[in-house]
């Protein structure tokens, strides 16, 4: 990193880190989970994101921007420079649901050993945040940049990005857009993404009076629990299971793991499969019951699709995953999800066949209900290549790009990379909890590290041709 630049990034941070902290605070307060039986006009995913998003904007407009609201579908603020060629910028404020087993207000930030809690704090509030006010260091600077800059906070991410395509019926694709929802160093494509829904016969007279597990589909489930027919006192202790009397000859039977991204299998211990297992070895279901778990178990114990005959893996992305991130049930069913990151040597209409052949022989049915192909662009081209240089400059590191399982919008426009500010091989508190999952937290020096590299990046992206 240039020396005089650098001090400046870092004086920057030092005299504004506890205005960032307080902005990414206004944001994270905000309980902006899709809820669609409340959308109205300028508000289509509901009032809790359109909170988010008009915070959002009202953050940027105090910083100086030229902000504009899109209807309820985005928000932008942008700084205008030589050109109108834009570099764009993109993050969501929408979260997904706090779920249970936190220790701390979700909808806060909660300050601890140098961390930051809260729903948000990592996916993705926190980021853009620090992004917007990367761009902010520049605004400060006084100096009319080549490009235009926009950066653009999105309200749907979480739930089907049907947020961009809104923008983009509207407004052109930026020459180049990044969006820090992602792990560093530098995301060149993403793996397809397959969501479906196994869904049982119906069970009449059965063992399960209840079972409900997962915060998200697209989750590693880390708590789960069922209500069973069962004497409590005659259920055996088990690692990860709690049993309880229910009354009335009832048990309950709860489930502790570890919830993690669905793109980040490994991070997790799947609380669905811990329930399941247990019900199966203990022999707490009915036949038909037993055969619907059995598939259940085939999904959740093995990430790799290798219990489910859809195990794959090409040379840009590696190995496909699957997780079964929620289980329900609904009038007599029980109803399982999965989320799946597959690679370019299978198809949605593959994995599909497959699955529906295993549902279909234990009386089941399967539902895929959504399908993305995968997205990739060049590694080589001057926009990965300056996102690269920015961040090794920063780091002193002699990072490569890489490829990922997670969805995120880079693969919404026609030029795009995905790019941090997520560090997974940093080494977290027993007590920290990661994206999606219960006490989300991340590190007041990966943000501040993060900082470092936007306000970097868009000096590197400045140089390029465009």
């Amino acid at each position: 990193m240039e020396d005089v630049l650098a001090g400046e990034i870092d004086s920057y941070l030092e005299k504004n880190w506890e205005s960032i902290v307080a902005d990414i605070e206004r944001v994270v307060c905000i309980e902006s989970t899709e809820d669609l039986p409340a959308a109205k006009p300028g508000a289509p995913f509901g009032p809790g994101p359109r909170a988010a998003l008009t915070e959002a904007l009202d953050i940027a407009r105090g910083m100086g921007f030229e902000v504009h609201d899109v209807d309820g579908y985005v928000g932008y603020a942008d700084l205008p420079g030589e050109s109108d060629t834009q570099i764009g910028i993109i993050g969501h404020v929408d979260v997904v649901p706090a779920g249970p087993g936190w220790t701390v207000e979700p909808f806060a930030v909660t300050r601890r050993e140098g961390y930051l809690m809260g729903r948000g704090v990592i996916d993705d509030k926190g980021p853009i945040v620090t992004t917007l006010h990367a761009v902010k260091f520049w605004l400060d600077k006084g100096e009319k940049l080549p490009y235009t800059i926009r950066v653009i906070f999105g309200a749907n991410e979480e739930t089907g990005m049907h947020d961009v395509p809104y923008y983009r019926e509207r407004f052109a694709d930026p020459a180049f857009l990044f969006t820090p929802d992602a792990e560093f160093p530098v995301s060149y494509g993403e793996k397809g993404l397959y969501d479906a829904t196994l869904t049982s016969k119906r069970f009449e007279g059965g063992a399960i009076i209840d079972i409900e597990g997962g915060a998200a589909p697209n989750a590693v489930p880390g708590i789960a629990h069922a209500v069973v027919r069962a004497d409590a006192s005659t259920l055996p202790a088990a690692e990860g299971i709690v049993v309880t009397d229910a009354g009335e000859g009832t048990a309950r039977i709860d489930a502790q793991g570890k919830a993690a991204h669905a793109s980040l299998p490994h991070l997790g211990k799947s609380a669905i499969d811990l329930l399941v297992a247990y019900l199966l070895e203990n022999d707490v279901c009915t036949a038909d019951e037993r055969a619907f778990f059995e598939l259940v178990r085939k999904l959740t114990s093995a990430t790799d699709g290798s219990n489910l005959g859809i195990k794959t893996a090409d040379e840009h992305f590696g190995e496909l995953t699957v997780v079964g991130g929620t289980i329900c049930m609904q009038d007599g069913r029980v109803k399982q999800t999965l989320d799946s990151r597959f690679p370019t040597s299978t198809t949605p209409e593959e994995l599909t066949s497959t699955l529906s052949g295993l549902a279909s022989e234990v009386g089941a049915d399967c539902e895929a209900t959504r399908t993305v192909e995968p997205f990739l662009i060049d590694p080589e081209s001057g926009y990965v290549q300056a996102l690269l240089s920015a961040y090794n400059e920063a780091t002193g590191e002699h990072a490569k790009p890489f490829t990922q399982g997670g969805g995120t919008y880079a693969r919404k426009f026609s030029c795009a990379a995905s790019f941090g500010p997520e560090m997974p091989w940093i080494e977290m508190p027993e007590w920290a909890g990661g994206m999606h999952g219960p006490d989300e937290t991340v590190p007041e020096e990966l943000l501040k590290k993060a900082f470092k590299i936007y306000a970097l990046t868009i000096a590197r992206l400045m140089e390029l041709d465009l």
